[in-house]
């Protein structure tokens, strides 16, 4: 039986990697579950998978949970903080690790997984964005298995040969076609972006997933930080990547080689299919995902995005052409500014604007260990938070 680690377990893809691996009690067992602060929901998870470690990322959360879990009976151990979280992510009984703790926050876990040689089910982009070199170095030296969970990584890896790492030029690949749904923005006019909310930026029109994503697919930075994170997986430039607004989201990306044919993914939009298909690969299993209708779909459109609209994305691409540390910075800047329009102290327009001052404000240091990487994170944020006051 497979022992899996699920880092970041209360949030969207932890809930329906769960979801998938309860289809399977057979083939399974969680051995350690990881959340936040959301002790009510780590402990019903607790209470039905059994881990035998849970981990709050905050320790006072972590104490509320123990104590809930001891009052009702429960051995399972509980850990806190950042040392919690690697213990459980590089242990040996935990074979499969997903990595779904969204930002920043769960590079040092994601790397310690990878070193550890598990089989990393890579949900949290940020471990690409901000370490991208340090993340495949230690993968390389853990001998650790990478299977992309974003569901338009995931379709391009369905699409690609086997041996791809060998160059996209050896395997006959000419270019990645990563689709965008565009957002709820994607054709309200430009005059009126000045004015939308937090709840209308969340409100995605076919993925269900938390805030902070829901408000990057509203700008396309997630798109942004997916073409970086491309770059890393499929050893390639971003010159050979090409964004493609695909309001359906029906076709996850396509990968096109240099005879004429274009390889796509097609599914119903969602995560759960993509999890299924790491946890098994080479093999696949049911995901409890309703098969694809396409009478029902009936049509698919597909235009070129505006990088007027959506100045994030080009952020992103100016970000892994300049490399080095510039797209960690880029990142924290991004988180910084996200997390100030969701508590109303930013505009939604303003998001790009921020990333872009911070950009012009900080030095890029081409070669970073991951000290100067979480230093030069720190001081995005502290630069971006300065900016966002400074507008208020």
């Amino acid at each position: 039986m497979i022992g899996l680690t699920v880092l970041g377990s209360t949030g969207s893809i932890g809930i329906s990697t769960l979801d998938v691996v309860a289809r399977h009690p057979d083939s399974y067992r969680v051995v350690a579950l990881t959340a936040n602060r959301d002790v009510e929901r780590l402990y019903q998870q607790c209470l039905k998978f059994q881990p035998r470690y849970a981990v709050m990322a905050d320790a006072d959360a972590a104490l509320a949970l123990e104590k809930r879990l001891r009052d009702g009976g429960e051995s399972i151990r509980v850990l806190a903080g950042m040392d919690g979280l690697e213990h459980v992510a590089s242990m040996d009984e935990a074979h499969y690790v997903m990595a779904a703790i969204v930002g920043a926050a769960g590079l040092l876990p994601t790397l310690a997984a990878a070193r550890a040689g598990k089989r990393v089910l890579l949900a949290n982009k940020e471990a690409l964005v901000v370490s991208g070199a340090l993340f495949m170095q230690a993968v390389e030296q853990g001998g650790a298995e990478i299977l992309p969970i974003d569901s338009e990584h995931n379709a391009v890896f369905q699409c690609m040969p086997a041996d791809f790492s060998r160059g996209l030029d050896q395997v006959g690949v000419s270019r990645i076609l990563l689709t965008a749904s565009g957002g709820p923005f994607r054709s309200l006019p430009l005059d009126q972006l000045r004015d939308v909310t937090p709840d209308q930026a969340c409100a995605h029109p076919n993925w269900d997933m938390g805030r902070k994503i829901s408000v990057d697919s509203a700008t396309m930075m997630n798109k942004g930080l997916e073409v970086i994170e491309a770059c890393w997986l499929f050893h390639t430039s971003p010159e050979r990547i090409q964004v493609v607004l695909h309001p359906q989201s029906v076709i996850h990306s396509m990968v096109a080689y240099t005879d004429g044919s274009v390889l796509a993914q097609l599914g119903n939009p969602d995560m759960r299919t993509p999890i299924a298909h790491a946890l098994a690969w080479p093999k696949r299993i049911d995901s409890g995902v309703a098969p694809l209708d396409l009478f029902e779909v009936a049509r698919l459109d597909f235009t070129e995005p505006s990088f007027e609209r959506f100045a994030c994305l080009r952020l992103a691409y100016g970000a892994i052409e300049t490399g080095g540390t510039c797209p960690a910075i880029l990142n924290a800047a991004n988180e910084v500014a996200v997390a100030a329009f969701l508590s109303q102290r930013l505009g939604f327009i303003q998001i790009p604007e921020v990333i872009e001052s911070v950009l012009e404000a900080l030095p890029v240091q081409q070669d970073a260990d991951l000290d100067t990487l979480l230093a030069v994170d720190e001081a995005a944020r502290r630069q971006a938070e300065q900016i966002i006051r400074s507008r208020v």
